[in-house]
């Protein structure tokens, strides 16, 4: 298929979903994790939970380096990737998620406003799907409980604040949406952390991804001291650990040993790519 014929198809498929814009999904496709798993060991006493260890035989500074020269090298060919591409991955991604029954079943969902400019895959539809609650399509997904993140300041600090509207949502000063701290009759909008119900799901944003679980993130930190705090209280009020999965273009999942790992980074359960759903923990293969 030409360029040109790519783009055509695109624009076809684009008018289609403004149409039905939760039109059925295709069918997941599952991938089993590759034979090596020794990057990944459940933690005593936790069968459900698995870590990432940090590689033993790179110092820290020589991870720092490696982590840099991957996020570069990432950034270089999400910015090459065709829109038209990145538009087909984008609606196969969400397609699968929003047909999974392990979607379907979460009843509280932490999930990631995409951004356009930081090249991240597209969560709009899956967003829309949640808050809408007219449309007879969306029926079944009526009465999800959505948590977004909102970030707090440059040292590590996210907070994933709970919207009921994409009203709910603001610009900030990088053009990102993100959930006003209070709502419309002024009240503090209810923090994931303090929250009375446990989270089922949270989707997962990323620069590069591999089958053994590895994340590597954008450099900041956020989403790995957020995801380790929500999992201590889980812990600390005896809750099912939730189900940590990863969206992913084709071209962000890496070999095995090329995203190295420190003790701070928390590993995911599966990944969805356009290819279809990656389990990869124990957590993953028992609610996948």
């Amino acid at each position: 298929m030409s360029k040109y014929e790519l783009i055509q198809k695109s624009k076809e498929l684009l008018l289609m979903i403004r149409a039905c814009p939760f039109a059925s999904a295709a069918p997941q496709i599952y991938f089993p994790p590759r034979s090596s798993r020794s990057a990944i060991n459940p933690p005593p006493g936790d069968s459900h939970r698995s870590f990432v260890t940090m590689n033993e035989d790179i110092s820290l500074d020589a991870i720092t380096k490696q982590k840099k020269a991957l996020r570069s090298n990432l950034r270089k060919e999400l910015k090459v990737m065709s829109p038209a591409q990145r538009y087909l991955e984008d609606i196969a991604i969400q397609d699968i998620v929003l047909e999974a029954s392990w979607f379907k079943s979460s009843k509280s969902v932490c999930a990631y406003i995409s951004c356009d400019s930081l090249r991240e895959v597209n969560t709009s539809k899956i967003l829309s799907a949640i808050l809408c609650n007219t449309a007879e399509e969306c029926q079944k997904l009526k009465g999800k409980k959505l948590y977004v993140p909102r970030i707090q300041n440059r040292n590590s600090c996210m907070r994933m604040l709970n919207i009921s509207s994409t009203s709910d949502l603001i610009q900030n000063s990088m053009n990102i949406l993100e959930p006003a701290p209070v709502d419309s009759d002024g009240n503090q909008r209810e923090d994931v952390m303090q929250t009375t119900d446990p989270v089922d799901l949270f989707l997962l944003p990323g620069l590069a991804f591999d089958r053994s679980g590895r994340r590597l993130g954008r450099g900041g930190g956020y989403y790995d001291l957020l995801l380790s705090k929500y999992q201590e209280l889980a812990a600390e009020r005896k809750w099912k650990q939730p189900l940590l999965v990863a969206l992913s273009y084709s071209l962000q999942i890496m070999d095995e040993g090329v995203i190295a790992v420190t003790p701070n980074d928390v590993p995911v359960d599966a990944l969805v790519s356009p290819a279809g759903v990656i389990p990869i923990s124990p957590t993953a293969f028992e609610r996948m």
